[in-house]
């Protein structure tokens, strides 16, 4: 097909604690629905005129039909888990997971050279010993040799400079550190996607974050992003707190005030900026939890109340998820979007009531109170939409999110925050589909059912944003309970 063979040109565990907005993901066993054999069951609905996907009541477009029945959109939605089988090319799956896997150490090698000397460099160079007024006066009577001319009249190098710097900074130091990756909890797409390398000193407690750019092949660098220094927790029990070895694991929020960094104005447009971490070096945190008399898991039993009542709202709404998780998901999305007016991604108490109640999400009077405390811990009387689908649905691993984000990032390979719908056409592969695969449905048919739902989620019909994208595949995750039957999905049609 036309579709498939224009793709090849225009495409080449969870978290345990909360801190700030970091959710507890909902339990992901539940059974696969998607069968070789059910394919007369779907291949009518893939006929069935868009306007009769979401039954609607009192003739609002967000209403989501109250019934235990599978729409005809979710069955379209639940065909993508037919896709949890292994890749039909494991081995060059395999080749090209190796490839990865050595680009990004060396990426972040480069970066960590890069951050070592940026930091030694100005120790000394921003040093004021460095002119003093003794050897200016020197240089004006020319006592001075012409090796030592000011520095405008040559070039000077860390390595040359005789002057002892007062800092007590010295690569010994600075080598016992932790790297850590992370990404900018964001709905906008760009940032959503930047490619962030953080580093926490033990010397100090201090703490860098770098971004990673890539220019074309050959052309990289790597610019801080947050400047080293000590922070504290701007959100959460800790609030106030500096940070310490403790806080840095996998699905860890660190939070900072925006307005102290010189970050791009779509970050600043939130008063507090927070960066999941995502990935951290084990070995390094091994080593320094063995030589720091400072570490504690007082955050982890600070956390065990709010996960309890995140918790306990996912199971209630478990059984409405299970299956529906991608209408309901991306109907909620959607639904926050269009009522949000100023696009800042925060609602009030009232909004999110009216949303569980129009998507007929039954939770407590009790159970939301506390789950409005727990998230709207700075008192201001609005919280994101995203952290609130999130408590509510639970949200995807670290694993299973940065296969969302690698995927769209291939789609957005100019990193503008938003897909044309005709792109996705092109670039999303069927033929890998076991029905595809068993002859019984058309890659074609396939392709449409996938288009037509992840396009019900969109507000604008001819293109799809990063936290629609998102959406879509964090209400999929809902029913898949193993992360490399979930990873299938993203590999098999998309070919990362």
């Amino acid at each position: 097909m036309s579709g498939v063979e224009t793709r090849h040109t225009c495409c080449s565990g969870s978290s345990p604690t909360r801190d700030g907005n970091s959710y507890i993901p909902c339990s992901r066993s539940f059974p696969h629905t998607c069968s070789l054999n059910s394919s007369s069951d779907w291949r009518p609905s893939l006929e069935m005129p868009l306007g009769q996907h979401l039954p609607s009541q009192q003739g609002s477009q967000f209403e989501d039909g109250h019934n235990d029945d599978l729409t005809a959109l979710d069955e379209k939605a639940l065909l993508q888990q037919c896709y949890t089988s292994k890749p039909y090319n494991m081995q060059h799956s395999m080749r090209k997971s190796e490839a990865e896997d050595v680009a990004a150490e060396r990426k972040k090698q480069a970066v960590v050279e890069q951050v070592m000397l940026d930091q030694l460099s100005r120790a000394v160079i921003s040093d004021p010993e460095q002119a003093t007024r003794g050897d200016v006066y020197k240089e004006v009577q020319g006592h001075l040799g012409l090796e030592t001319a000011p520095m405008r009249f040559r070039k000077r190098t860390l390595h040359e400079t005789k002057i002892r710097t007062k800092s007590g900074l010295t690569e010994h130091m600075l080598s016992n550190k932790l790297r850590f990756d992370s990404r900018i909890i964001s709905r906008n797409g760009r940032d959503a996607c930047r490619d962030l390398i953080g580093f926490f000193f033990a010397c100090d407690r201090s703490l860098t974050v770098y971004e990673f750019r890539q220019f074309g092949k050959n052309r990289t660098n790597a610019l801080p992003f947050i400047q080293k220094g000590v922070y504290q927790h701007q959100r959460g029990k800790k609030k106030g707190k500096a940070y310490d070895l403790s806080d840095f694991y996998i699905g860890a929020n660190l939070t900072f005030q925006s307005v102290d960094h010189s970050l791009p104005k779509s970050v600043k447009q939130n008063p507090i900026l927070t960066l999941r971490v995502i990935s951290i070096d084990e070995v390094a945190m091994d080593f320094l939890k063995d030589s720091s008399l400072q570490f504690n898991q007082e955050s982890s039993e600070q956390l065990t109340d709010d996960s309890r009542v995140f918790r306990k709202i996912q199971g209630m709404l478990r059984k409405t998820l299970s299956k529906r998780g991608v209408r309901v998901v991306t109907g909620l999305g959607k639904y926050f979007r269009h009522i949000d007016k100023n696009g800042i991604g925060f609602l009030s108490q009232a909004d999110f009531k009216e949303a569980l109640k129009l998507f007929h999400l039954e939770v407590p009077e009790e159970d939301f109170a506390s789950l409005w405390l727990i998230l709207d811990d700075n008192k201001s009387g609005k919280v994101n939409y995203g952290e609130f689908i999130h408590a509510i649905a639970g949200e995807m691993n670290e694993y299973r999110k940065a296969f969302v984000r690698k995927a769209y990032m291939k789609l957005d390979f100019n990193k503008t925050g938003s897909v044309p719908m005709v792109d996705i056409r092109k670039c999303y592969c069927a033929k890998k589909h076991p029905l595809v695969l068993a002859g019984k449905a058309t890659e074609e048919e396939i392709k449409s059912s996938f288009l037509e739902t992840l396009g019900e989620s969109c507000s604008n019909p001819g293109e799809v944003s990063y936290s629609e994208f998102e959406d879509y595949y964090e209400g999929l995750s809902i029913g898949i309970a193993d992360d490399d039957d979930f990873v299938n999905i993203l590999r098999n049609p998309w070919g990362i």
